[in-house]
């Protein structure tokens, strides 16, 4: 069997045509591989495929001043849809405030909910091993049904889809920081960026991390009144708390405990709600309420007070002592990179009419108003900066492993060139790394992305493709001194001699590797490891020869051995 591929390798790297061939067919092979990637986008690139879970939340927002009755409307209807999953364990619904906190509740600040129109819904699943339809694939499939159905029960709900992070804890996928000095102006160009992200394709959950400005009614004391009337502010302030709010009237014994119970008073839910959202319900409802002054007259709260409409006051939003605002979504099940593009090109084509934009670094942008001169900056973050950060560093990494890698050669072989060839069999595994994230995407239910792990497969690739090269040069460089062998001979025995330890090697690299396959974070690392390997194989024993072949190797190797 060596025999013959000896006999190929010999004929091949002699046949100018042959070389021709293979090096026109590698040199293709890596065009397309690359082309994958961009423009073709066949493999995508994430920072972490999806993650398996356990569990996952729900949250439900409604508009501001939305009732608890509401909320708890919107919750039965998406706990409705729910029940019907069989893989469903328990649901809990916690209406008004953040469920207890895990991972991602404290990175999306679950903890600072406490109102009347917000809600969180906790579902446990079954155990993923017991379950044939991962929890990221359920949630695709189950969000457009919920947010069709429960999301449009009342204006401006938003439901969303909470899943604990796969990798490092961000806001959301995507997070558009949108900076400036003037908070209206802030404010509009953050909601312009939102309708933005609910125009592209592949973006969901979009959020705005700001409060809402609506329609209040402050409740200003006439002290002068209050004084002649005979009743005091803390009876004024007592019955509003009571009415509306409740308060501590008493406390009780316990025959259990050392602490007291305490007892609260409050109107009911039916008493505390307005007919309609206006002064003259407002004025209505508190004139319902009365005080009895010092003499036992009965005084109605509105002839002491006056009732004024005003607007709420938003919080106001900075980081690093600039104010901002963050405009979030998540992504469908694809990559963060991709819908960036396209919902940043589709800011610089659509803000022109008030912004003059300017590109800041790789994808960042500069606006300034046409009219009133103020600048905004919008920079991007969230998982789409951690992949950028991740693949930048991870290639930084492994240009540094190249160039170790070529140092050590030229200091070993005191040559250039065979440095070169050694690196360039290394490189060529990227080939099989991409083309393995291409067929694994195919026999996948769901996108297979090319991923941080799967770099680091790659830079792990190296040392063993180059440890490939190394057999063969140095066993070439073996024959052709001790046994005056000619290079073309040398070159082709050296390849069929070192194929069975490199074969062995490759072996049991792809059987250590497929236990990484199957997984779900790793499942880069191990696909990397297996493709790659067979491409790092095929380089050492076809195209490193032929490179061999092209050079001096008595003039490399300081032989005098003539040929």
């Amino acid at each position: 069997m060596f025999k013959k591929f000896e006999d190929a390798i010999l004929a091949s790297i002699q046949s100018t045509m042959q070389r021709r061939i293979i090096l026109m067919i590698t040199l293709i092979a890596f065009i397309l591989s690359v082309m994958m990637i961009a423009p073709s986008k066949m493999v995508l690139a994430k920072m972490l495929p999806g993650k398996n879970n356990d569990t996952f939340n729900i949250y439900a927002t409604l508009a501001n001043g939305s009732s608890v009755e509401q909320t708890k409307d919107v919750t039965d209807c998406i706990v409705g849809h729910i029940q019907k999953e069989g893989e469903v364990i328990d649901i809990e619904v916690f209406l008004g405030i953040g469920a207890p906190l895990d991972f991602a509740g404290l990175i999306k600040g679950s903890h600072f909910k406490n109102s009347e129109n917000v809600a969180e819904i906790v579902l446990n699943l079954t155990k993923k091993h017991d379950r044939s339809e991962p929890s990221y694939m359920m949630v695709q499939r189950i969000r457009p049904i919920i947010v069709k159905n429960c999301g449009s029960l009342y204006p401006d709900t938003a439901v969303s889809f909470v899943e604990p992070p796969a990798g490092p804890p961000v806001l959301a996928a995507i997070v558009a920081e949108v900076y400036g000095e003037d908070a209206k102006g802030i404010r509009e160009l953050s909601n312009r960026v939102s309708d933005v992200f609910k125009k592209t394709e592949g973006l969901v959950d979009i959020d705005i991390m700001q409060d809402e400005i609506y329609d209040t009614f402050e409740v200003q004391v006439n002290s002068t009144k209050v004084s002649r009337s005979g009743v005091s502010i803390k009876q004024l302030n007592d019955i509003l708390y009571l009415a509306f709010e409740g308060m501590q009237i008493s406390v009780k014994n316990s025959d259990f405990y050392n602490d007291q119970i305490p007892i609260y008073l409050s109107l009911s839910q039916d008493s505390k709600r307005f007919t309609s959202k206006d002064i003259s319900a407002v004025t209505a409802k508190l004139s319902s309420l009365k005080l009895m002054n010092q003499k036992g007259m009965m005084i109605p709260i509105t002839e002491l007070v006056s009732i004024n409409p005003k607007k709420s006051n938003p919080l106001i939003m900075s980081k690093n002592l600039h104010q901002m605002t963050n405009v979030m979504a998540e992504t469908d099940m694809l990559s963060q990179v991709y819908p960036l593009i396209d919902a940043r090109n589709m800011i610089i084509d659509t803000f022109s009419d008030k912004y003059k934009i300017e590109k800041i670094g790789l994808f960042n942008l500069k606006l300034t108003d046409k009219t009133t001169k103020d600048i905004y900056k919008i920079i991007w973050d969230g998982e789409m900066e951690v992949t950028l950060d991740t693949f930048v560093e991870l290639g930084a990494a492994f240009i540094a492993a190249l160039i170790l890698i070529f140092l050590l050669m030229v200091i070993y072989y005191k040559s250039y060139t065979l440095s070169g060839i050694i690196l360039l069999g290394s490189f060529l595994s990227i080939i099989g790394v991409i083309v393995g994230h291409w067929i694994m995407d195919i026999f996948t239910a769901d996108t297979f992305f090319l991923t941080a792990t799967s770099l680091i497969g790659f830079i792990a690739l190296i040392g063993i493709s180059s440890r490939n090269s190394l057999l063969l040069i140095d066993f070439t460089k073996s024959l052709m001194n001790e046994k005056e062998m000619p290079k073309a001979q040398a070159i082709a025995h050296a390849a069929a001699t070192r194929a069975k330890p490199i074969f062995l090697t490759a072996a049991a690299i792809i059987l250590a590797s497929t236990l990484l396959a199957g997984d779900a974070v790793f499942g880069g690392l191990g696909v990397a490891l297996i493709f790659g390997t067979i491409a790092a194989v095929i380089a050492s024993l076809i195209v490193v020869p032929v490179l061999l072949f092209q050079i001096d190797l008595e003039k490399h190797f300081n032989l005098n051995t003539p040929l």
